[in-house]
């Protein structure tokens, strides 16, 4: 299998070079003032967007970055950061899987202000097996098994392109770990995941909804992964730092 950048875009350096990251800082700002006073964030964007003629990329990382202080706040109390004891953790399997295909090719990721890792991936309902799926896997399960998680559950959105060669590629691995393991292919994994608790995840609705949920993506890259691009958009003040062994941008 030839090799694969997951997200990654020849435009991203400059786009999140440090110049372009104090543009982006004072934009954030102002969009999270507007958020907490309840208007949405695509209009928001947009607007904020124009005024500072930020490119679609940028516009995209501010999207899926920025959230309201409510929101923040309501994640963070119901996030679960302790042993799994055993119990069932339901898995977001496009959203995890991605965001470590996309870490494994050292292609940019988001520190996000809630806390998660995010990358810049916009598939649009097309996905295939890549070099780095499998090794991707193997960090999952080798996650959950530190954690001890009893059963994994992944969802996997049917209408998106090879959802069923990724399904049988979960359960062959999650075999191979011994962590009870299922995988489904549904039409909404969204729907099926709001009301769980133990969710994996970092989509914003889900974890609005959810009753508790795992920063399992961004446990896995600064925990095992080093060197990787994290563009830092976690609070709306500019900052350079190493995170983990992580470069923060």
């Amino acid at each position: 299998m030839s090799e694969v950048l997951r997200g990654f875009v020849p435009t991203d350096e400059m786009d999140f070079s440090v110049l372009q990251m104090e543009r982006l800082s004072q934009a954030q700002e102002e969009i999270c003032f507007l958020l907490d006073r309840g208007y949405q964030i695509e209009k928001i964007v947009a607007f904020v967007g124009n005024h500072y003629q930020l490119t679609a990329r940028q516009r995209l990382a501010l999207t899926r970055a920025s959230s309201p202080d409510a929101d923040i706040k309501s994640r963070e109390s119901r996030r679960i950061s302790a042993s799994l004891q055993g119990r069932t953790v339901y898995i977001d399997g496009f959203n995890l899987i991605i965001t470590l295909e996309t870490a494994l090719s050292h292609s940019p990721l988001l520190l996000c202000m809630d806390g998660t890792i995010r990358d810049l991936c916009g598939l649009h309902g097309t996905y295939r097996l890549i070099d780095k799926t499998q090794t991707a896997l193997s960090l999952i399960w080798e996650a959950l098994a530190e954690l001890g998680a009893g059963r994994a559950l992944f969802y996997l959105d049917a209408p998106v392109s090879n959802s069923g060669r990724l399904k049988q590629e979960i359960l062959r691995t999650g075999e191979e770990s011994g962590i009870p393991a299922e995988a489904e292919t549904v039409l909404n994994a969204d729907a099926l995941l709001w009301d769980k608790d133990g969710v994996v995840t970092t989509d914003a609705i889900i974890l609005n909804r959810c009753q508790g949920w795992i920063n399992l993506a961004a446990e896995i890259i600064q925990g095992k992964l080093k060197e990787q691009k994290i563009i830092n958009l976690s609070k709306a003040s500019f900052s350079t730092a190493k995170n983990n062994g992580g470069k923060i941008l």
